[in-house]
């Protein structure tokens, strides 16, 4: 083709990228009215994730070509990861100018083009192509259209390329092969340009910019400019071949839209000179003195030479600016602050990550720590080890002089005219012995010692020995201890020679390392040749290494830093910070980080040469339990390997558990299969049935038509579809697939494997027989059209196998929620067609049993034991069986597994690794000091190092393993918690007002909270056997069985005697059936309800006598609850209804009515519909009313009056009660006690309890709102009390309005039924929704804001004016609405919103707020005042009257 002189550039190469057959071209727009539509191209909006639509679209094997600008690159970023694989060409217009968008993309390592003339585009538009499809590779072809269209009237054709065309197979595995830099200069590929040679130059100019040509035009003789053409792969070795040996300084400009020079962080970090200084010995060794990156915006062109003189004289001086900026900000003229923001907000965050291991440093070593060279250091050699090495030998041999000058010095009579002679030496003499024993915890002595010291010696200076150790130690500096680090990243760990590595690691100084690898481990398999660093310095047996790991370990991070610190001698930590993108958040980071340490690529261990003669550990030590096979190996040359073994049988069994093979595993599952067939001597005809599923209804049609089938003579298996061996499927004869239906029409987990492999495929299946049940929710995405996700994997699995030739037997079966009987509708009408088909239908079959469900459990659980003890004594699984499962809750324990890591698991052939939550029984949320102690131990010790405070003010573990639940258990009961009751079909934990204001009323109520939970606690003898009967010999103490035997309170420890001298188990309330769902009691005292009273199934509303504060009596509320389940009506939230008036005496025997008629009249068929809101509803409150009253005996009084409610939150800071005592509420966000690099809050609560237990005074007190009291403290241990709180920054109160009312339930990765992430991307949320508010001037006006990850309710989200109700991967429900103190529902205001878009749907709405607002108006009041949401009047009408725009 010609390309015609009047067409645009842009034009040109569409034409060109679509005129391959077969190839897909794509243009991104702003809106859809933009103009400049781009033919032959398909439009793609902006808004709509452009990138999302070219992956869908790309293939390895057919080219892909998208049109678009800086600002939607950077916003598809997430994207841009996953392109790899796919030949695909984004051609990215440098519309803005601004170059820095380039190398800001640099660890993508995606082949980057950048041409600045037509010629150059046209070259690189054949050169992309090529690549891209030879390779299977993405490339990005950054273009200048403007400077183009304005330079060049001609565009060459494309005359002398033909277009790129895949190679053969032989071919293509050769070009695999070669390294992409060798492809690409095979293809004549040019790096860099030689625009101005010069004469004799001294500098050289590195251009990145739009100023090509009239920089070549304006330079003088002594200066070379030298473009960059392929900044992808980045060939630094190419580029000095064109570089002048005359040359010893290199000025690099760089276009840039926007002047960030006033930022401190501008000269901090610019990738382009770090591509530079990553070969910093290549620079010395050429001469080259000074490397200086200046930026430059809009220049005219009659200004260009002035710029030069400016940019080349500042790179000649001695101390050249690092961040200067020439010309005018194009981002200014065109006011596209989006784009700045992307950019500034990526260099930010990256910044952000990084810090979090200095911010360790700094916390242990303070003003003692000296970071070698550290990142914001100006002077940009900094940045290299060897730098920073000779820095530090530099300031050791002067320390070194000044120790030896002092040990010469330690005589008092050379130190005449000093006043006092041996104190001074005295004090030397301690400074000396501080320099060689000075440890972690006597910093701050050794500082003070040092300022005595220097204070001394500079006011005698004019003693002849002062003044000799003055000169070598001028300051205070001089004498203060110093911890050295160097810190680094892992592109040290590529030459660990010319890194300079190696020479810190043989110098045997007292010197610290710290590597940070950012390399996530998804994408280990596309790096090559970097060395292990800490196996390397292992292997010198006198270095000290770690591995460690802030989100994953903090508690080890910090030991292994302290123990760096203190090892006399080279010290390495090796710091795992995975990012795979610069706008990655800490929550990615810490999943990324998950699996990484749980598969072992990033094992966290320690390593001390001084304990190699300790039998136990020969100084290894390993801190996490799955190792690779390269550090297995080394521990098993040095003996080590069986020791740990022998120590930890989870490393055991990972290790022999690695070695399994996935395909092996199948296979093996397969022939297990194959041989019940044969031992069962069945005859008939195979059916192979497989399953993927993301709950248990896909997994029990399965295992359920399995048995059916072999009823009938067939020889039926039933597996996941995860265990298919597509390459055998074909032989199968007869297969049925069951699937559920994740997300947007995805398939579950265990099927997503096989789908994506099977839709690869052109296998034949002419000879297999199949037919596809699919099982999901019509309504679950409601708008018309998200129809498509509706049973999307069925439906896109039936026809896979149709296109592939498979013969269905039985057309697709769909089974859908929505129906009347749910998924079993479609189904019932499906089974019996499959029947007939294989020629069954007519076998006569016996009946089959009832499933089992939640009632036949527990009438059949011999009043709760099941066979918990055979499961927990089965040490070949870490589950337990389900129907255990459900049992346990009734003990307080929830079986889950870690969801991160499930994928990672699976690809090891283990099982996923299954945990337990165990939940404490805690009235009134009190705790004594020494129960926080032993619950903090048993979350370090047992747990996922954490603890959590629930919404209903109590704690939970998490990450217990089996063999660990008894010793928590009896660890818990040991202090006189139990967790009997803390979940199931009973009366769970009494949530009561925290109170801290009102000593006399908050005893009242937390007394009548501690009474009901004892009276309606179950009196089986099941807990107390199963866990605490007998001696255990994991106590911590041989009298903990006398504990449990002697406490009056608690569980049941022996059975009732009846008629026949028979002991028997006896539940007086509960029977043998116990409820049929859970039911919960909350105490709210007004004016707070912070207890959500209305919330729940009992709410009881304390009415205080004002002038006695005597608490009279309470107003029940009943009806209560907040579970609910995506789309279907039947299921709704549902405030408490009023019922009356009980005195104190009569609330138990209330309650008690209540809950009989709950268990005589609850659906017991149906757990959706098994709530007392539904029971009430369905009977009516009057009725219902009548009811309890002939249960009870008595007649409810009329409600009396209270004080309205003011809030639903908790108020955080100092309070004195009435007694005189005092109360701290310390802000726990979403109740995770966890120590990090900015909180160390784990520990700091322990430094508390450690308090008060030594002032025997105060205690603990949990708040409903996920919050902790530090209450009855004296004021004589006040300043104390208050200092610890300071020192582990738990005194913060400066938090905003909508952050003190915010609450999330637990979401991922543990909770089994959450579909989103809750509790740790609520924090990120609300930090992006404060800066909004604090746009408009709202920071400090509180907003109730919760977010749970499932539609189940947990953190209460139906009350709230604004929640997000997790539905899907980053998808969420936004419900707006609710009353501000608890008292009304919110309703849906849009559905499925991606929490990208959360902020820009609220802004405006604040915006509103903020300036229609009536006085004291809160948010949703004012959404409901002004119509934006219906208001929520009743329960059963929350499915009314929502807008059609909310889908």
């Amino acid at each position: 083709m010609t390309a015609a002189s009047d067409s645009s550039l842009k034009q040109v190469l569409a034409a060109y990228a679509a005129s391959l057959t077969g190839s897909k071209v794509f243009y991104t727009a702003a809106t859809k009215g933009e103009s400049g539509k781009l033919f032959p191209a398909t439009r793609l909006l902006q808004s709509n994730e452009p990138f999302a639509s070219v992956l869908e679209a790309a293939s390895p094997d057919t080219l892909t070509t998208l049109f678009t600008n800086e600002t939607a690159l950077l916003k598809g970023l997430p994207h841009l990861y996953e392109l790899r694989g796919n030949a695909v060409v984004v051609v990215v217009n440098l519309a803005l100018q601004d170059y820095s968008v380039i190398t800001a993309l640099k660890d993508l390592d995606i082949v980057t083009l950048v041409s600045n003339t037509a010629a150059a585009a046209v070259s690189h538009a054949h050169l992309a192509q090529t690549t891209a499809l030879e390779r299977h590779v993405p490339v990005f072809h950054f273009v200048n259209f403007a400077a183009v269209d304005k330079a060049d009237s001609i565009i060459p054709d494309f005359q002398e390329f033909t277009n790129a065309a895949a190679t053969s197979e032989d071919d293509d595995e050769v070009e695999q092969e070669k390294p992409i830099q060798d492809f690409l200069v095979d293809q004549g590929a040019e790096f860099f340009t030689l625009q101005s040679a010069g004469a004799n130059p001294s500098v050289a100019i590195v251009n990145l910019s739009q100023y090509s040509k009239q920089i070549a035009n304006a330079v003088s003789d002594d200066v070379s400019v030298i473009d960059v053409n392929i900044y992808r792969p980045w060939s630094i070795d190419t580029l000095l071949k064109l570089v002048a040996p005359s040359v010893s300084k290199l000025a690099i400009i760089q276009g840039t839209s926007h002047d960030d020079s006033a930022s401190a962080a501008a000269h901090s970090f610019e990738p382009l000179l770090l591509d530079f200084f990553g070969d910093f010995n290549k620079l010395v060794e050429r001469g080259i003195d000074q490397v200086v990156l200046s930026k430059v915006g809009e220049i005219p062109d009659a200004a260009v030479k002035d710029s030069l003189d400016i940019i080349i004289g500042n790179v000649k001086k001695a101390e050249p600016a690092q961040n200067l900026y020439l010309g005018k900000s194009i981002v200014e003229q065109t006011n596209n602050k989006e784009y700045i923001d992307l950019v500034h907000s990526s260099v930010k965050n990256v910044q952000k990550l990084e810090t979090a291991y200095i911010k360790v440093l700094k916390q242990l070593f303070s003003q003692n720590l000296n970071i070698l060279n550290e990142y914001s250091s100006e002077t940009v050699n900094a940045n290299s080890p060897e730098y920073g090495f000779g820095y530090f030998l530099h300031q050791d041999n002067l320390h070194q002089e000044l120790v030896s000058l002092i040990r010469q010095s330690l005589d008092a009579s050379l130190y005449n005219g000093v006043e006092n002679p041996s104190g001074l030496v005295e004090l030397l003499s301690k400074w000396l012995k501080l320099d060689q024993t000075l440890e972690n915890t006597q910093i701050q002595e050794a500082a003070e010692v040092s300022e005595q010291l220097f204070a001394q010696l500079n006011a005698n200076k004019q003693n002849p020995t002062v003044a000799k150790i003055l000169a070598i130690a001028p300051t205070v500096e001089s004498f203060n201890f110093k911890s050295h680090w160097l810190i680094g990243s892992d592109a040290w760990s590529y030459d660990l020679g010319s890194s300079g590595v190696h020479n810190v690691l043989a110098s045997r100084k007292n010197i610290n390392m710290l590597l940070i690898d950012s390399e996530p481990y998804t994408a280990t398999n596309k790096v090559a040749h970097k060395k292990n660093v800490g196996l390397y310095a292992m292997n010198y047996h006198n270095v000290y290494v770690a591995s460690v790991a802030v989100y994953s370990s903090y508690t080890q991070l910090l030991t292994a830093i302290i123990e760096a610190a203190k090892f006399n001698g080279p010290s390495l930590v090796l710091a795992y910070l995975p990012y795979a993108a610069e706008i990655d958040t800490p929550l990615d980071v810490l999943k990324e980080t998950k699996v990484a340490v749980e598969s072992g690529y990033w094992p966290l261990y320690r390593y001390d040469p001084t304990n190699e003669d300790n039998d136990d550990t020969h100084g290894f030590t390993l801190d996490s339990s799955v190792i690779k096979k390269e550090l297995q190996d080394f521990l098993d040359r040095e003996n080590k390997l069986t020791l740990l073994m022998q120590k930890n049988p989870i490393v055991a069994d990972n290790i022999k558990n690695s070695a399994s093979d996935a395909i092996t595993r199948k296979q093996d599952i397969r022939n297990k299969a194959a041989l019940d067939d044969l031992l069962d001597g069945l005859s008939g005809p195979p059916l192979h049935i497989y399953y993927s599923s993301d709950g248990s209804n896909s997994i029990n049609l399965a295992t359920r038509l399995c048995k059916r089938a072999t009823a009938r003579g067939l020889k039926a298996t039933v597996l996941s579809m995860e265990q298919i061996i597509l390459d055998e499927l074909v032989g199968e004869e007869n297969v049925i697939f069951f699937t559920s239906t994740a997300g947007q029409g995805e398939f579950p987990q265990d099927g997503k494997a096989f789908w994506d492999e099977l839709k690869a495929s052109t296998a034949d299946l002419a000879g297999l027989n199949v037919s596809v049940f699919g099982l999901g929710d019509s309504k679950y995405w409601p708008r018309k059209e998200d129809a498509r996700y509706y049973n999307k994997p069925s439906k896109d699995l039936a026809a896979k196998l149709e296109v592939l030739g498979a013969n269905f037997i039985v057309p697709l079966g769909l089974g859908d929620d929505q129906d009347a009987d749910g998924f079993q509708e479609g189904y019932q009408a499906w089974e019996p067609k499959l029947w007939e088909a294989l020629g069954v239908d007519n076998v006569d079959v016996p009946d089959e049993p009832k499933p089992w469900n939640n009632e036949d459990m527990k009438v059949n659980s011999d009043f709760l034991r099941g066979t918990i003890v055979e499961g927990l004594n089965d040490e070949s699984t870490l589950a337990i069986h389900p129907y255990d499962q459900q049992l346990t809750k009734f003990h307080g324990c929830y079986m889950q597994d870690d969801r991160d890591i499930r994928d990672v698991r699976k690809a090891q052939g283990l099982e996923p690794l299954f945990s337990f939550m165990s939940r404490v029984r805690l009235p009134g949320g009190k705790a004594t000091p020494e129960q926080w102690l032993a619950l903090d131990k048993l979350a370090t010790e047992v747990g996922n190092g954490t603890m959590k405070i629930s919404t209903r003010a109590t704690f939970q573990l998490h990450g217990i393993l089996k063999k660990d639940l008894k010793h928590a258990i009896r660890a818990m009961n040991s202090t006189l918690m139990d967790t009997l009751a803390a979940c199931g079909d009973v009366n769970r934990n009494v949530v009561v007002a925290a109170l801290p204001t009102n000593a006399k009323v908050f005893n009242q109520v937390s007394q009548m909270g501690t009474d009901i939970s004892e009276y309606f606690l179950p009196k089986t003898t099941a807990y107390h056997e199963i866990w605490l009967k007998g001696i255990d010999e994991r106590d911590d103490d041989p009298n903990w069985p006398q504990i449990f035997e002697n406490r009056k309170e608690g569980p049941t420890k022996k059975k009732t005697l009846v008629s026949g001298n028979v002991l028997v188990d006896v539940e007086p309330i509960y029977s043998n059936v116990y409820l049929p769902r859970k039911f919960k009691v909350n105490i709210a005292v007004p004016p707070f309800n912070d207890v959500d009273v209305f919330s729940i199934d009992l709410g009881l509303i304390a009415i205080v006598n004002p002038e006695t504060q005597i608490v009279e009596g309470y107003n029940l509320y009943a009806g209560g609850g907040m579970g609910t389940t995506h789309n279907n009506t039947k299921t709704y939230p549902r405030t408490g209804s009023d019922f009356g008036f009980v005195k104190p005496e009569d609330v138990i025997p209330a309650i008690q009515a209540v809950m009989v008629l709950q268990r005589d009249n609850g659906d017991r068929q149906d757990r959706k519909h098994a709530r007392l809101k539904y029971t009430i509803d369905d009977i009516g409150v009057p009725q219902f009313k009548a009811m309890i009253e002939e249960e009870w005996g008595k007649k409810f009084e009329p409600s009396r009056p209270y004080e309205q409610f003011i809030s639903n939150h908790d108020y955080f800071g100092w309070v004195k009660d009435e007694t005189g005592l005092n109360h701290f509420t310390c802000f726990i966000e979403n109740g995770r006690v966890v120590d990090t690099a900015d909180l160390p809050q784990k520990t700091g609560l322990v430094k508390v309890a450690k308090l008060l237990q030594k002032n025997k005074s105060g205690h603990f007190r949990l708040t409903a709102t996920q919050h902790v009291l530090i209450s009855d403290i004296e004021d004589k241990d006040l300043d104390a009390v208050k200092k610890v709180l300071k020192d582990y920054k738990l005194d913060n109160t400066e938090l905003s309005g909508i952050r003190i009312a915010s609450s999330s339930c637990v979401g991922l990765p543990t909770c089994g039924l959450a579909m989103a992430e809750s509790e740790r991307y609520l924090p990120v949320l609300i930090d992006q929704i404060e800066e909004v508010l604090e746009e408009f001037g709202l920071r400090h006006d509180s907003i109730v804001m919760r977010m749970t990850g499932c539609p189940n309710g947990c953190s209460r989200p139906w009350l709230a004016e604004i929640a997000l109700i997790g539905k899907a991967p980053h998808t969420y429900n936004l419900m707006l609405g609710g009353g501000y103190y608890g008292q009304r529902l919110n309703k849906l205001y849009k559905a499925s919103v991606k929490d990208d878009d959360v902020i820009d749907i609220l802004k405006p709405l604040f915006k509103r707020w903020a300036l229609e607002r009536e006085e004291g108006e809160h948010f949703g009041d004012f959404v409901v005042r002004a119509g934006i949401i219906k208001p929520t009047l009743e329960g059963k009408y929350f499915h009314d009257d929502i807008s059609e725009e909310a889908y």
